[in-house]
């Protein structure tokens, strides 16, 4: 009988490689908020991909990027940290767009983390012709020699089975490191705040998606009926933000509730009472006392 495997992989890429999409394809459920804006992940998360004979711990990253700010910087520090704890490192490269500098300079990146296998991945295929594949596949091949290279497409499913296999050869044997029901280890309370965050980030442009922060003041399950309220603050970096974020007659921020809500329901298992708060904390993402207040 084959011995059971289990360890850590982690996804890196520039911002929008579709690290997240894919890593909640694999896991089966949503993990990780997905967005177009660069800087969505803020911060390691981790999903769980259960087989009988292997167990997957995917460890979704920020997004590698030169920082402009005190947070970025700490982001980019929750990925080399993470880097150095893992098995397998996957290097995202979407399939629709060409290979550029800031895939060159993550793969240089790789280079300090010997222990770790490297695995390349082409992701959007879906989104691309056979011919762009190919031509994208063949220019990977040529930044180093991988111990896999799959092509996959997260939102038509197609060869995830493929990655996971690879994936799995690449693992030490181990026993397993969760239960078989977890799916991640993240508190409810951080991801219904991502959930709140991903909802604000559509639709808006500029600098605003980087500004926003979401934190929780309280979850309350109601004991007489299938409801839970939630407590959140929106938070911005200034007052003409946070006019944008309400938008005219409170309509932008209603469809704020109204998204989150929807997605916050299917977590909980009840209806959801969402009372949002807008708020502004000035300059937050180059204040050290207010990041660190922020949790990074």
């Amino acid at each position: 009988m084959s011995e059971h495997r289990s360890g850590f992989v982690t996804f890196v890429g520039r911002p929008n490689a579709g690290k997240s999409t894919l890593m909640n394809a694999l896991v089966g459920e949503k993990i990780a908020i997905t967005s177009s804006k660069p800087q969505t992940t803020r911060h390691a998360i981790r999903g769980v991909v259960h087989r009988d004979d292997a167990q997957l711990v995917i460890v979704d990253t920020p997004g590698m990027h030169k920082p402009r700010t005190l947070l970025g910087k700490r982001l980019n520090a929750v990925v080399q940290t993470t880097l150095g704890d893992v098995d397998v490192i996957c290097l995202c490269v979407p399939a629709d767009e060409p290979l550029g500098p800031g895939d060159r300079y993550i793969d240089q990146q790789l280079e300090g983390f010997p222990r770790a296998k490297k695995v390349a991945v082409v992701t959007k295929t879906d989104a691309a012709s056979k011919e762009r594949v190919a031509q994208q596949l063949l220019a990977v091949s040529e930044l180093r020699e991988w111990d896999a290279i799959v092509p996959l497409s997260s939102v038509a499913g197609h060869q995830l089975d493929v990655l996971v296999d690879a994936l799995v050869e690449l693992l030490p044997e181990g026993p397993p490191l969760y239960e078989a029901e977890t799916t991640t280890e993240e508190p409810l309370s951080v991801r219904i705040a991502e959930l709140i965050r991903e909802a604000a980030l559509e639709g808006v442009r500029d600098e605003l998606p980087h500004s926003i922060m979401v934190t929780l003041d309280d979850i309350v399950r109601r004991e007489d009926r299938e409801l839970t309220d939630v407590y959140a603050n929106l938070w911005v970096e200034r007052d003409s933000q946070k006019g944008i974020i309400i938008g005219k007659g409170g309509s932008r921020l209603r469809q704020v509730g109204a998204d989150a809500r929807r997605e916050i329901e299917r977590i909980v298992g009840t209806q959801v009472h969402l009372d949002l708060r807008v708020k502004v904390a000035k300059e937050w993402q180059g204040d050290p006392k207010q990041l660190g207040r922020f949790g990074f």
